[in-house]
């Protein structure tokens, strides 16, 4: 399940494993929604040693649909990943582009694509992550998006922490189950639903809700109250966090895991991450510049070319381009999460932290 091997602090390492596959905390996700990452394979990104990917189970369920996934013997089969696979279950969606309609019952989300209607309750949607061979699946829950009214919020929040007992109650094996923090950026709301997400005693604790918009300081004021008010045995999981310096201000509270699309999303937009901070490579600065993005990175990118020959694919609108920094930024996340367990394991990560956003310019 989850075992803590070292403190440091609030910043901790651990051990989570389910189903006989392991990763050692804290870890990062790619995103990898429609069970691949884009522009690069799931085996890439197993190679350069992520032991975590999260997928979407609500969007597997419409398509290929469950069925399918199931009958090739699950996700891990079907995509040929090893190791540890989270899954989402619609609840993000919510703020998207899925019309959908709430109740205590559930939510009715109407399909983009073909117009199709489908009510998933919260049994549905532990039901489907099972299906699909998820190793760790998130609660129902009701996402409010940013701006909207406490009033609205509270309502909101009475039906996540309902679809949550519920959810809890339909779970009997299989993945472990992660209920999900609510309350936007509320005090009292987010205190009040992380003590109520707590007692409920699931396998591990997610907070939701967040980086969607209310801006870097209310964000980890509300992940601060969600971290003082659970219990601190549990996988402690930020959702839709993935900026070097977010990742390394939250483990410092005590946040185990993490998961964004952000790495590889600015990744397409010509973005990429270095030790001094992220640089633009379509800047006419780079159009001379012969050296790799970052000195002694495993990425393909660096290994075998320049910032020169990137800034060239992306002024010719080369597909390779997004791909190169894809590779390159994924690969930055995952060494900088090594660095951050290891400085953990010898007591030095705050020393580790400071130094890194000492260097780390802001963008």
């Amino acid at each position: 399940m989850f075992k803590i091997i070292n403190q440091d602090k609030d910043a901790r390492i651990g051990i989570l494993e389910v189903n006989g596959r392991k990763a050692e905390t804290p870890f990062f996700m790619p995103v990898s929604t429609k069970l691949t990452p884009k522009l690069i394979s799931i085996k890439e990104v197993e190679n350069m040693g992520y032991k975590a990917v999260i997928c979407n189970g609500f969007i597997l369920y419409l398509n290929p649909g469950v069925d399918l996934i199931k009958s090739s013997g699950g996700m891990h089969k079907f995509m040929n990943f090893n190791n540890l696979i989270f899954t989402d279950s619609g609840g993000f969606q919510m703020i998207m582009n899925f019309e959908n309609k709430r109740n205590e019952k559930g939510v009715e989300f109407i399909n983009p694509l073909n117009g199709e209607k489908h009510f998933i309750t919260p049994e549905n949607a532990v039901e489907f992550q099972n299906d699909l061979g998820a190793d760790c699946l998130m609660c129902l829950d009701d996402l409010p998006k940013h701006g909207t009214k406490k009033e609205e919020v509270i309502s909101s929040l009475k039906r996540t922490h309902l679809w949550a007992e519920r959810c809890k109650k339909f779970h009997n094996g299989g993945g472990l189950l992660f209920g999900i923090i609510q309350g936007n950026v509320f005090r009292d709301l987010r205190k009040e639903s992380a003590k109520f997400i707590n007692n409920l005693n699931f396998d591990g604790i997610s907070i939701g809700g967040l980086c969607i918009g209310e801006g870097k300081d209310l964000m980890f004021e509300m992940a601060k109250i969600c971290v003082d008010n659970v219990s601190r045995y549990k996988p402690l999981y930020l959702m839709g966090v993935g900026s070097p310096e977010d990742i390394l201000k939250a483990v410092d509270l005590g946040v185990d895991i993490f998961d964004s699309k952000f790495p590889a999303e600015i990744a397409r937009r010509e973005s990429l991450f270095t030790k001094k901070g992220r640089i633009n490579i379509n800047i006419k600065k780079f159009k001379n510049d012969f050296k790799p993005i970052e000195e002694n990175c495993k990425c393909e990118a660096c290994k075998n070319f320049s910032k020169a020959y990137l800034h060239h694919l992306f002024k010719i609108k080369e597909p390779l381009a997004k791909r190169l920094s894809t590779l390159h930024n994924l690969q930055f996340i995952q060494g900088l999460m090594d660095n951050i367990r290891t400085s953990i394991k010898e007591n030095e990560f705050q020393k580790f932290k400071k130094e890194f956003l000492k260097n780390y310019k802001k963008v």
